[in-house]
């Protein structure tokens, strides 16, 4: 029992370690430009994502990219309008796979993200990844506490980062004229990627809370990245893409 209740909260943990590499590295950094990161703080980044998530960013930035092109029309890679609700919560790796390992896409919407000598040897074998990430685990907190944190890792992160555009693009407050949708109670537990209407407002936005009584916790990491010197925010002033909804 001991083991399970450590197991899981070792899990939940790591996956909102997992949840704010994303919004920060992954998405408000590289695929939008929103911020820009410091060397080191990339690095470290860069690090983290391959051993809890074992994505390749080019790939992840690639496919945002087509959604944001596509958005909710055809050759959106995770629309739950066109794929429907269930496809995309409980499917969504198998359609971010086949954009993913399309490497025209990849090519085209990922230009700026070409491989270097350090994706060749490391960070393009996300089994390896991975396995550093487990044995980390398994040497600080235990082979059974370590199995049960990687399971409930891997499903909690899965299952959240499917919400963000399934629950985004079919429930919530629509504040601004696009399909996504905002939700505060995700945006908690996705560090602040539940305000989604907000992000396809204003894209290279890198805070997602436009007004009083919502709340981006993945803002709060870029301006503690902006206090020691490692984030420089691109906008200071939000550049509303559309506008609020009549």
């Amino acid at each position: 029992m001991r083991s399970l209740l450590l197991g899981l909260l070792v899990g939940f943990a790591l996956c909102q370690v997992a949840q704010a590499v994303t919004t920060v590295y992954l998405h408000r950094a590289a695929a939008h430009r929103a911020l820009a990161l410091h060397p080191a703080a990339a690095a470290v980044l860069r690090v983290l994502t391959w051993i809890l998530t074992g994505i390749q960013p080019r790939q992840w930035v690639a496919v945002h990219r087509k959604h944001h092109a596509f958005t909710d029309v055809d050759g959106d890679p995770h629309s739950p309008l066109l794929e429907g609700f269930a496809m995309v919560q409980f499917a969504n790796v198998a359609l971010y796979r086949r954009v993913a390992k399309d490497e025209a896409v990849v090519a085209r919407y990922a230009r700026d993200l070409a491989p270097d000598r350090w994706d060749r040897a490391l960070f393009d074998r996300a089994w390896l990844g991975l396995a550093v990430g487990i044995a980390g685990l398994v040497v600080v907190f235990g082979p059974a506490a370590a199995a049960v944190a990687a399971v409930s890792h891997t499903v909690l992160y899965l299952f959240l980062s499917a919400a963000v555009n399934a629950v985004g693009h079919r429930y919530g407050a629509r504040e601004h004229a696009n399909t996504s949708t905002n939700n505060q109670w995700l945006a908690w537990l996705t560090m602040g990627e539940g305000l989604h209407n907000n992000h396809h407002a204003a894209p290279t936005s890198a805070r997602l809370s436009f007004r009083r009584g919502q709340v981006d916790p993945g803002w709060w990491l870029v301006r503690a990245l902006e206090r020691v010197g490692w984030a420089t925010v691109r906008h200071r002033e939000v550049k509303l893409k559309q506008p609020l909804r009549a």
